[in-house]
């Protein structure tokens, strides 16, 4: 445990002194900052980047095949899922219901000057949501591997899984195989999280200093509403269900699960958070294997409150500065979009962009005025991507607590030391 205190404060150490470079370099020397970005700063983050994407299709793969022949009966992999596809719904619904509430009351989009007139976006189109759900049946897994579409390397994982759990003594050399595969990834976890905190402090100080203050000058209600929401819901909604629903103190659960809160945040990415939020939750949490590799990572791909966040308080802004007035059936659809929006266009790039289109398109909004919040939504994506894995997090949390009456096998709680 000492030692992921350790790197959870340099991680810590690291954010705060790369804010600082970042904002020095951009007010002080932006000629400089242009040219350390260039060859240090972004060389360095996404060195770090790469390192930790390159286990995360091994690493789901593995996990999920672990984790559903770890579950055995199908009937428990059903009841799983259930709650936690159930728990996903209810959170996000809960989450886009704050941000509505928050913008509403502070109004961001009644405090500023905001050029509507020359603010252009090109919103790209989401597939339909049947196309989505059918293609989560990958017609080619390697190539759905190779690709990186997590819901499709999701389902042929789950298909594997039950057939090592179904079939058992028979496969029992191939379970074997995984799980040393299972033992690979971990060791290469611990290795590249070595360097996060280098990692953290290049990817804050170049997104700090690419943006500078004057994004905050116009912008600042904007971001600061998204940041209170996003709070609000961590503390109060993840806090209480952790608590109420999952029987864990809520200091014990941030505390635990902050090295991949802290990942998250420099990183801008739930699946390249993944093999660190597992582990932690595995290790600091006490997840048992076969939960956690099956709730986190579907968490990582369709669990998306941070979004849901950032797009209700982005749909009351561009309402408010464009002077439209939202009805109460407007509102309504507005959450009802948002949350099936969340799922039907998982996996999709640039996903919380399409899925704000999607919203304003919903409602009659101008698509254009998401130029508006571009400008600091690279920041506010950091802190929704830790918002969003502390959900998956609580969800693998609740379940486990939920389990136990069904005779959770309290002997696979860790991974390997």
């Amino acid at each position: 445990m000492k030692p992921n205190s350790n790197l959870t404060k340099k991680i810590i150490i690291a954010l705060i002194l790369g804010i600082f470079a970042g904002f020095a370099l951009n007010l002080f020397a932006p000629a400089a900052f242009s040219i350390i970005d260039k060859y240090v700063l972004y060389p360095l983050g996404q060195l770090f980047l790469n390192l930790i994407k390159m286990l995360v299709v091994p690493l789901v793969f593995i996990s999920i095949t672990l984790g559903v022949a770890g579950l055995g009966d199908p009937k428990k992999l059903g009841r799983i899922g259930v709650k936690t596809i159930g728990y996903f719904l209810v959170t996000t619904t809960v989450a886009i219901m704050i941000a509505l509430g928050v913008a509403s009351v502070m109004q961001p989009g009644l405090n500023g000057n905001f050029d509507t007139e020359n603010a252009q976006f090109e919103a790209t189109e989401a597939p339909p949501v049947v196309d989505t759900l059918l293609n989560i049946i990958p017609t080619n897994p390697i190539d759905s591997m190779s690709s990186g579409n997590m819901l499709q390397i999701i389902a042929f994982a789950v298909f594997i899984g039950l057939a090592l759990g179904v079939l058992g003594q028979k496969t029992e050399g191939i379970y074997r195989l995984v799980e040393q595969g299972n033992e690979i990834m971990m060791y290469l976890v611990n290795l590249i999280m070595k360097l996060a905190p280098y990692g953290a402090f290049a990817l804050i100080a170049s997104a700090i200093g690419k943006q500078g203050w004057e994004a905050f000058e116009v912008m600042g209600m904007y971001f600061i509403a998204v940041m209170i929401a996003l709070f609000i819901h961590a503390l109060l909604t993840y806090g209480t269900a952790v608590s109420v629903l999952g029987k864990m103190n809520p200091i014990k659960f941030f505390k635990g699960l902050a090295p991949a809160m802290s990942v998250a945040f420099s990183t801008s990415s739930s699946s390249a958070t993944l093999p660190i939020s597992m582990e932690t939750a595995q290790k600091n949490l006490n997840v048992p294997k076969s939960i956690s590799s099956f709730v986190q990572p579907l968490g990582a791909t369709i669990n998306m409150d941070g979004t849901a966040i950032m797009q209700g308080v982005a749909v009351v802004f561009i309402a408010q500065v464009f002077g439209v007035d939202l009805s109460i059936n407007e509102i309504l659809i507005v959450v009802l979009t948002a949350v099936l929006a969340s799922i039907g266009t998982a996996g999709v790039p640039g996903v919380g962009l399409i899925m704000l289109a999607m919203v304003l398109k919903s409602v009659g909004l101008p698509v254009e005025g998401i130029a508006l919040i571009i400008g600091v939504d690279r920041l506010l994506d950091m802190t929704r991507t830790a918002v969003n894995i502390t959900g998956d997090a609580s969800c693998a949390v609740i379940v486990t607590e939920t389990e136990k009456k069904h005779g959770l096998d309290e002997g696979n709680k860790n991974v390997s030391a």
